[in-house]
């Protein structure tokens, strides 16, 4: 497993190692003690959430406040999206800025998003299904969300505007400025 840190303290890069043969490939998605070694960090998820979108959906920004606060591992298992990581940690050298990568059933790479971040993903391709592991249980009261065009962040989610399909709620979350945590 090759871990690589991002601009953004303790949201990593992870990049299994694939092997592949005739018959198809295996990797190991995650192992708790071989993460704490590369990234320095004791993780124990507790809940692993899959969802399936066509092209143009975009899913965010969305976060856990408090106590329900969630790390996520990511990944893409069947096609692709462009995942974004945004600090909203108030204290951090890197409040508001945030962190993108391409994810893929070909490259495999995985993105480590820590508490303290709001996460989301536009699908750049048609049954494109999306994976990820947290490390708190959901809960609805703690939940909440930064607009997706907030003009001060300056994401580009590789769509055009007339693609992106959003859900009710996305459609009214407020800026990051505007926040409560």
């Amino acid at each position: 497993m090759i871990v690589t840190k991002t601009h953004l303290q303790d949201c990593f890069v992870i990049e299994p190692k694939v092997f592949g043969d005739d018959r198809g490939y295996f990797f190991e998605s995650f192992n708790k003690q071989t993460f704490k070694e590369k990234t320095s960090l004791e993780i124990n998820f507790v809940q692993d959430n899959e969802a399936f979108s066509n092209r143009g959906i975009l899913r965010g920004l969305h976060f856990q406040k408090g106590a329900s606060a969630q790390a996520k591992l990511v990944r893409v298992i069947k096609g692709k999206v462009l995942d974004i990581a945004l600090d909203i940690r108030p204290k951090s050298k890197t409040y508001g800025k945030y962190f993108s990568l391409i994810l893929s059933e070909k490259n495999k790479k995985q993105l480590f998003v820590p508490r303290g971040f709001a996460h989301g993903y536009s699908v750049l391709e048609d049954n494109t299904i999306f994976a990820y592991k947290c490390d708190n249980y959901y809960d609805t009261s703690s939940e909440g969300g930064i607009i997706y065009n907030d003009s001060n962040l300056k994401i580009d989610w590789m769509l055009s505007e007339n693609e992106i399909i959003l859900s009710g709620k996305d459609k009214t979350l407020p800026l990051l400025k505007n926040i409560v945590l």
